[in-house]
């Protein structure tokens, strides 16, 4: 079995050659030039691995494709894996082209295509903000008439929060659509506007083995994700087992998941807005696992790795799985997006608060610090965990004082 990994991230965050060690898979690797830059790595050139290559101007060259399916008859390519958002849609196309097992195009685009997805949850039932395919000025101006400021503008197949913005003023308005290309090549229009919906953002993650929901827990978000440049920590933590929001979110998210589809081992992160109402609106969903620390999180309420445990069971190999529960803690995580200015310092990592299960840092002291350019853009990332909900906010805004009190950048 040989299986092409499209892949864009981290290669040391996922080790496909460990995840795979008890299998006899041999992996053909494409990547991105910019990531593997960024992440200062170097591409694999030990077995498992056939071959490994990367691409510039990964997210958006229609060269990627060709490129894999020049790699598919190359190396006789039984399956393809694809973890992060990007490769969702290509790694469909490929599948269904020659004739590989795994998701196909009309799942993916449905998590994919925010316009797609929107028409299936009405189609289910499942409540949306009101909402607009953008084609001219003139369509937003309109909505904005109807519905009232602020408006949402976010890109048809946006990812990490890139592009989304929240139009306040009749000014933001009139300028916006200057800064974006309405409609692409072919014609298609490329933006959404929406309503704003007011009140507080939920997640539900877990993943979907053999067919049946394995794991799904929600969390909460207590910061908005298109703010990424604020300064503040950014906080998120799963909810108590006692919460009754939390089986509400359950079963809105079961019906997010009956709506859409999916193949039979995928893993999944769906947005979801409660309001001042009381209502639940869906935000959008992805069938793949959440960015940021979500997977960390995940991994500590439910002790697997929600990327890898799909693509183990997508080649056939056993996980360590017995069946849908509860988790017996609860666990969230803790963000600092980059600012701008030279890192002088940082805390001493052998003074760690309790509960810390993870912390990472993205700078070094002495470094030159750029702006945040999306969601994901991170300074320092915390995962900690305690018996309840109260526990582990409590631990994370331990964590929030002691790294803000040990950082010096300007």
């Amino acid at each position: 079995m040989t299986v092409l990994v499209l892949h864009r991230g981290s290669l040391r965050a996922n080790p496909y050659e460990r995840w795979l060690a008890d299998g006899e898979e041999k992996i053909v690797l494409l990547g991105s030039a910019e990531q593997l830059a960024l992440f200062g790595e170097d591409l694999p050139t030990t077995a498992p691995y056939l071959h490994a290559e990367v691409l510039p101007d990964y997210d958006t060259s229609p060269r990627v494709v060709e490129r894999a399916a020049e790699l598919i008859e190359e190396f006789g390519v039984t399956d393809v894996v694809a973890c992060q958002e990007f490769d969702i849609e290509r790694a469909a196309e490929l599948r269904e082209r020659h004739g590989l097992p795994g998701q196909r195009p009309d799942t993916a685009l449905v998590y994919r295509d925010k316009w797609e997805m929107k028409q299936a949850a009405v189609r289910a039932g499942i409540k949306v903000a009101d909402h607009i395919l953008l084609r001219t000025p003139g369509d937003l101006t309109a909505f904005a008439g109807r519905h009232g400021l602020p408006v949402v503008v976010k890109p048809r197949r946006g990812a990490l929060s890139v592009g989304v913005a929240i139009l306040r003023t009749e000014e933001e308005l009139t300028a916006w659509p200057a800064t974006a290309g309405l409609t692409g090549p072919d014609g298609e229009p490329q933006w959404l506007a929406e309503t704003f919906v007011e009140g507080s953002m939920c997640h539900v993650d877990g993943t979907v083995l053999d067919g049946r929901v394995a794991t799904l827990w929600p969390s909460r978000y207590l910061y908005a994700l298109a703010n990424f440049r604020d300064r503040a920590g950014r906080v998120d933590i799963a909810l108590d087992t006692t919460d009754p929001l939390t089986r509400r979110l359950t079963a809105f998210g079961e019906a997010v998941l009956d709506a859409f589809g999916g193949p039979d081992h995928f893993a999944f992160h769906i947005e979801v807005f409660h309001t001042d109402d009381d209502e639940l609106v869906l935000c959008e969903a992805a069938s793949r696992a959440g960015g940021a620390g979500v997977r960390d999180v995940q991994r500590a309420l439910f002790g697997f790795d929600p990327m890898e445990y799909p693509v183990r069971r997508q080649l056939g190999l056993p996980v360590d799985h017995e069946g849908r529960a509860d988790p017996g803690r609860i666990a969230g995580q803790l963000l600092f997006t980059k600012r701008p200015g030279v890192l002088r310092a940082l805390p001493d990592p052998a003074t760690l608060p309790p509960g810390v299960l993870k912390y990472t840092t993205y700078a070094r002291p002495g470094e030159e610090v750029a702006e945040a350019s999306h969601s994901g853009d991170f300074l320092a990332a915390f995962v900690i965990a305690g018996r309840d909900r109260a526990e582990c906010e409590a631990r994370i805004r331990a964590a929030e004082a002691w790294f803000t009190a040990g950082l010096d950048i300007g």
